[in-house]
């Protein structure tokens, strides 16, 4: 098993010679723009990186790796222009540096540029890479939907969160890891496994996320501090704060999420309440329920012990990032 780094390094570099000097420019230049912004690279990496864990040789899972990493990236270019998001990993969004439809144009370029990368393997695993990115990339659309949705309904449950989120970002990550598999011909039966890994894991990173959207630092978070809660977005913490706390702090909090304007203190006001309301752990023991959720399903795998203690350090990597 190799570094994450390692990893990292190998798709980057083969990022480097995507959509080069394509015309029209004005299409492809927000396309690479956005591609090559500094990221986690977090998809990409554990796809290569489940190839070898099922003995195979990751170069071969590079096309895969970048489908994923080019379909995140166009679904993060529309859910900036939906929530009018001015920053992503520290720079200015595609939608804000170049206008809005050239964002979305080059938004939906992407989603083809995705599948076309799926044509560089055989017929059957493309057949196979093709039907699991299409089921995942129709949830994710349902995800984002959900994440609407819940903007203005009234009540949202913990359960219908979890749904959202699993959607939203979790089956992007399940599906990273379960192509790896697939290009590494592991039985279905642990592409299944290994799927679920991903899924929870994704889980438990999307809860980071919103910890980190509200406590973050800026500085390294890479998006603006706060965003979710002036978007009134009924994150775990909103949804676990509003069942821990009294009545007059309810009212408060419903009150500030049901102003749409930039209310004077805000995002403060309303970080305070997660704490004081114990909002805050509750989301860090979600974060490590969902962790240990995937954990366990690597005792099912038939892989060696020493990928089994790589992925669980990977997750606890993420489990205790800051970024």
């Amino acid at each position: 098993m190799q570094h994450i780094d390692t990893y990292r390094s190998l798709f980057l570099d083969y990022l480097k010679n995507f959509i080069v000097d394509k015309e029209p420019n004005t299409l492809y230049k927000p396309i690479a723009y956005i591609l090559h912004l500094q990221g986690k690279r977090l998809r990409p990496v554990l796809t290569l990186m489940t190839s070898e864990i099922f003995n195979t040789d990751p170069k071969k899972a590079l096309d895969a790796a970048l489908a994923i990493e080019v379909f995140h990236n166009f679904s993060l270019v529309h859910d900036d222009i939906m929530d009018a998001a001015p920053l992503r990993r520290g720079a200015q969004t595609v939608h804000q540096k170049w206008d809005l439809n050239t964002a979305i144009l080059s938004g939906d370029a992407m989603l083809i540029l995705a599948y076309q990368l799926f044509e560089n393997y055989d017929a059957t695993t493309f057949q196979a890479l093709a039907k699991l990115f299409s089921t995942t990339a129709l949830q994710v659309c349902e995800g984002q939907q959900y994440d609407v949705d819940f903007e203005t309904q009234k009540d949202v449950s913990v359960a219908q969160y979890i749904q959202m989120i699993e959607y939203k970002t979790a089956v992007l990550v399940g599906a990273a890891m379960q192509m790896g598999a697939i290009i590494a011909k592991a039985s279905l039966l642990d592409q299944k496994r290994i799927y679920e890994f991903g899924k929870n894991l994704g889980i438990a990173f999307q809860l980071q996320d919103d910890y980190l959207d509200a406590f973050g630092d800026q500085a390294t978070f890479g998006k603006q501090v706060g965003g979710d809660i002036l978007e009134n977005k009924k994150t775990y913490l909103y949804i676990k704060a509003l069942a821990f706390s009294s009545e007059e702090e309810k009212k408060v909090l419903t009150s500030l999420f049901a102003n749409k304007d930039n209310v004077i203190d805000k995002v403060a006001r309303v970080k305070a309440l997660f704490l004081s309301s114990g909002s805050v752990a509750a989301t860090k023991q979600a974060i490590e329920i969902y962790t240990q959720k995937a954990f366990s399903t690597l005792d099912t795998l038939a892989i060696s012990k020493q990928a089994k203690q790589h992925l669980q350090a990977f997750g606890m990597q993420l489990m205790n990032r800051t970024i």
